[in-house]
């Protein structure tokens, strides 16, 4: 499945491993970065998703997602990142892929970007809320956690009582540093992580083209 994420934005604080260690799928542990493990607040704006490099998906291919994630590595040393929640306005979209076994919910997403900044608001209809929002700086962030955190090329889900690590192919994200403007941690927090304080990392993308490939067991 192609599809575009656009006007990106990290959020990322440390965490303790021993609190990552226990959403790992079976056959992974938290892939860690200067001692410890690290939760990701990230929004973006899905555009133009569509099966393998077919003609896009008119309406459900595009949309607002909101995720909450951490950062996986598995026996054969793959690195990926583990998703706790994943925000998104489209039902159809959320409802298929619940039945694939990623952690998606239903909730009111908005983005908005432009000259005084890039922000996100989710409002679940049951449950927490959030907003925040970064003024990107135009300085390049290349420096050794950013590319941890974002080089991230596929996912480890559990379904069916099995680990799955599902490929997903682009090329390194364009990052620039940012000032944080507004933000909360209710997400994080709704998903079972305290954080305490404004994140450690904050990130910028205007986007990068993906590519999901055929899921595989672990």
């Amino acid at each position: 499945m192609d599809q575009f994420w656009g006007h990106a934005v990290f959020l990322h604080w440390r965490i303790p491993s021993s609190a990552a260690a226990r959403f790992m799928p079976a056959g992974t542990v938290p892939d860690e970065y200067d001692g410890d493990s690290w939760v990701g607040l990230i929004g973006f704006r899905m555009r133009g998703a569509g099966f393998g490099r077919g003609v896009p998906v008119p309406y459900f291919g595009t949309f607002t997602e909101v995720n909450v994630r951490l950062y996986s590595r598995d026996r054969n040393g793959v690195r990926g990142v583990v998703f706790l929640t994943l925000d998104a306005s489209r039902l159809a979209v959320v409802l298929g892929a619940r039945a694939a076994g990623i952690p998606y919910v239903w909730s009111r997403c908005r983005a908005w970007h432009g000259p005084d900044g890039t922000g996100y608001s989710v409002d679940r209809f049951r449950g927490a809320s959030s907003l925040f929002s970064v003024l990107p700086t135009g300085s390049v962030a290349a420096d050794p956690l950013s590319v941890h955190l974002t080089a991230r090329f596929g996912l480890h889900s559990r379904f069916s009582g099995r680990t799955l690590y599902i490929p997903n192919t682009h090329t390194p994200w364009p990052l620039q540093s940012a000032v944080l403007q507004h933000w909360d941690g209710s997400l994080v927090q709704a998903a079972g992580l305290a954080v305490e304080g404004p994140p450690e990392s904050v990130l910028y993308s205007p986007g990068v083209q993906t590519q999901f490939g055929m899921p595989r067991r672990l």
